[in-house]
């Protein structure tokens, strides 16, 4: 408990500093910025560029559409669009963690097979989402199960996805090759079967490995559910309402700031959500040797 209550302060400590810094760049550096020899090296920091921190706050309490009959601020239309883009992003977390637990746990039964993926499930992270995302949309656009055709939010989660599978699978992989070779041992000394092994000392030995992993993942699910939002032009989540607000701007940059503020408190939902995955795996702390 104390230590998780020091996490939490630790966590606003960081985000004051964040804000004080960013308003000393605003109070110290020039307006312009700083260039050198026709290079800017320093952004400039005029209130088209950086708004003050309690401008972007204040915005949130303002409505969205001004005259509107039914007015909603910035701040629940940023509420509403993270709400859907965690729900996505959770989902996407989910498939890519089951797919990458499975992986892990094949490579490591069979050693040929991870001498021949892992390279590749590495090579696979190198690919950008903006070149995946048109492939994604196009395949999915072919499926019609029982009725059910593909909806543009499946492709955010596949994405999504595609980005947490990797450091699930990569870290569960060295959880269960963790074990010291004397407990192994001991295990085929007595005729322990692989499932055995796996269920009694592999999969424990795995949990503060994966944890890790889990947290990363969740926070990469966040950040490929925006930018397949982003890209496929999907609606009602955070990411359609970066580019809408980043159409406006250059008359109200604070707004398109609200979104931004919206996204990253998003990922530190997504990633806090697995301290309670962290919670019910306790007693596998210490299974690291």
């Amino acid at each position: 408990m104390v230590g998780r209550a020091r996490g939490v302060v630790t966590a606003v400590v960081a985000f004051a500093l964040l804000v004080l810094l960013w308003e000393l760049a605003k109070l110290v550096l020039p307006d312009d910025g700083v260039l050198v020899g026709g290079t800017r090296v320093l952004p400039r920091t005029d209130d088209a560029a950086m708004p003050h921190v309690w401008t972007v706050l204040g915005r949130l309490v303002e409505p969205e559409v001004a005259g509107a009959a039914t007015t909603r601020t910035v701040g629940a239309a940023v509420a509403s669009g993270a709400l859907f883009t965690l729900g996505l992003a959770l989902g996407g977390l989910v498939l890519g963690g089951v797919l990458g637990m499975v992986l892990a746990l094949a490579m490591q039964r069979f050693g040929l097979l991870e001498r021949a993926a892992l390279p590749y499930v590495v090579a696979s992270q190198t690919v950008p989402l903006i070149a995946i995302a048109p492939l994604v949309v196009g395949w999915g656009g072919k499926i019609a199960i029982a009725g059910w055709t593909w909806q543009p939010w499946a492709s955010v989660m596949v994405i999504a996805s595609y980005l947490a599978f990797f450091p699930v699978a990569v870290g569960m992989l060295r959880g269960l090759n963790s074990p010291a070779k004397a407990d192994v041992e001991l295990f085929r000394t007595l005729a322990a079967s692989w499932w055995t092994t796996l269920l009694r000392l592999r999969l424990p030995a795995s949990v503060p490995f994966l944890l890790p992993a889990v947290r990363l993942a969740a926070a990469a699910s966040v950040v490929g559910a925006i930018v397949a939002e982003i890209s496929t032009g999907t609606r009602g989540g955070i990411g359609r309402l970066i580019i809408e607000y980043a159409q406006s701007a250059t008359g109200d940059p604070s707004r398109l700031y609200t979104a931004i503020l919206g996204a990253a408190v998003l990922g530190l939902v997504a990633a806090g959500a697995v301290g309670l995955l962290d919670i019910g795996l306790r007693r596998y702390r210490g299974s690291v040797r």
